[in-house]
């Protein structure tokens, strides 16, 4: 995996699934597009088997788990297979388990506060949720002048269209969102067309490059 988990792509799709057989063709297309991170939410019954069967079936895909929220949770994803953890949110215990997990994670932040008492536990890498509800790129931007050394992975409202103002924030490492995931085509299992849509979202790679 790179150094960071904020710098393998500069989007890293937030997939929810219904069903667990469609989690390895998903993937698989995802990787074939570019985006090789890949956050699982916890907000479907067929979770942890999904991501236990990208773990297995989709080597090049660094799968992670996402809208963790308990100490539980990190276990059984962790276990499944999960390579990063992500959270909306952050508490003493929930941290303390991320932290022992061994595994990147991304503990969630709308705050200021919340930045800095990460910064103090020795935390850089965060997610900004629900990043355009809390402010959005002028948010970050503002944050970047007296917090430089935090640096984040917006998701919540993101799309094909802002995303480039993100990503030209100095402290964004890259961004979260759905776009590349519309419900008709998994719907459908039209496969091709999210790696066509992936492909396109990890083209702002080069925009990120060159700001």
């Amino acid at each position: 995996m790179a150094s960071s988990l904020l710098d393998l792509a500069p989007v890293v799709p937030v997939v929810v699934l219904e069903d667990a057989s469609d989690a390895v063709p998903l993937a698989r297309a995802l990787v074939a597009g570019g985006l090789p991170a890949i956050e699982v939410t916890l907000r479907t019954p067929v979770a942890l088997d999904a991501i236990r069967a990208i773990a297995g079936a989709v080597p090049e895909a660094v799968v992670g788990a996402g809208t963790v929220i308990t100490p539980d949770q990190v276990t059984e994803t962790v276990a499944a297979g999960a390579r990063f953890l992500v959270s909306p949110g952050w508490t003493d215990v929930l941290l303390a388990a991320m932290q022992a997990s061994g595994v990147p994670f991304l503990p969630g932040v709308s705050t200021t506060s919340e930045v800095v008492a990460l910064l103090e536990r020795g935390v850089t890498e965060m997610k900004f949720f629900p990043a355009e509800a809390a402010g959005g790129a002028a948010y970050l931007k503002s944050l970047a002048g007296p917090l430089p050394q935090a640096r984040f992975c917006p998701t919540g409202g993101i799309g094909p269209e802002n995303a480039p103002e993100y990503l030209s924030l100095p402290n964004v490492g890259c961004v979260g969102g759905t776009w590349m995931l519309p419900a008709d085509a998994i719907a459908a299992r039209d496969w091709g067309r999210v790696e066509a849509l992936a492909r396109e979202a990890a083209g702002l790679k080069t925009l990120r490059a060159q700001v």
